[in-house]
C-alpha cells in the first residue's frame, strides 16, 4: 500500500501514483457553458469530469475547474452557467471543446432560461446561478443554485476511466428479481 503525505507540493512519482490510483474511479463527462460576454462572441464552454449533485435543499450542484483555467473566469463573470451531461456519442463534441476547435459550436444547441447554450443531444442539462467558489488545492470548488433543468434524450453517458473515454451500460437485472432500494 502506498501512502501520500498531505503536503503542499508533490514530486512527480507521487503525482503519477495519485493519478493512476484515482484513475480507477470513473467520472462522467460534462460541458459547462455560459452566455457570450458580448454580441458576436463565442459562448465559453469547458469540459469537466467533476460534476456532482451537492444539496437538495437548496438545490445545489458543483464542479471543480482548475485554478489555471482561462475559461472559468469567463464563466464566473457571467454569474450563470449550464451543465450539459454528455452522452457516449458526444465524444467528438468533448474533444472539440478540449482542443478549443474553432468549429466547436457547430453542434446543435438551444438556449437555457439564463441564456446559456444547451446541447440538443445532451442527456441532461442543469441551468444554474453561481452560488460560491472555494479554493480546493489547484482547483476551485464551484457550486451553483439550480434554477432550471431537464432530461434530454435517453442513452448512455460518456465516462472517463483510466485515461480513456468509454461509456456505462447498466447490468441487466435477472428475470424475476428487483433492485433493492438503497437508503442512507
Amino acid at each position: 500500500m502506498t501512502h501520500i503525505a498531505a503536503t503542499g507540493s508533490q514530486d512527480a512519482g507521487r503525482v503519477d501514483n495519485f493519478r493512476t490510483t484515482l484513475g480507477r474511479w470513473p467520472t462522467g463527462v460534462a460541458l459547462v457553458t455560459a452566455p457570450a460576454s458580448r454580441p458576436g462572441a463565442s459562448p465559453p464552454g469547458m469540459v469537466v469530469g467533476s460534476f456532482t449533485s451537492v444539496s437538495l435543499d437548496p438545490p445545489l450542484v458543483g464542479f471543480l475547474p482548475a485554478r489555471s483555467s482561462t475559461t472559468w473566469p469567463r464563466i464566473r463573470a457571467a454569474g450563470v452557467f449550464c451543465v450539459n451531461v454528455l452522452s457516449a456519442g458526444q465524444r467528438p463534441v468533448c474533444e472539440a471543446f478540449v482542443a478549443r476547435s474553432p468549429r466547436r459550436w457547430d453542434v446543435p444547441h438551444h438556449w437555457s432560461p439564463s441564456g446559456c447554450p444547451v446541447l440538443s443531444d445532451a442527456l441532461a442539462w442543469v441551468d444554474c446561478a453561481l452560488h460560491a467558489q472555494t479554493e480546493a488545492g489547484d482547483h476551485w470548488f464551484v457550486t451553483g443554485v439550480v434554477r432550471s433543468l431537464g432530461a434530454g434524450r435517453q442513452g448512455h453517458p460518456l465516462v472517463f476511466l483510466g485515461g480513456r473515454y468509454g461509456t456505462y451500460a447498466p447490468t441487466p437485472v435477472p428475470r424475476g428479481q428487483t433492485l433493492d432500494t438503497v437508503t442512507a
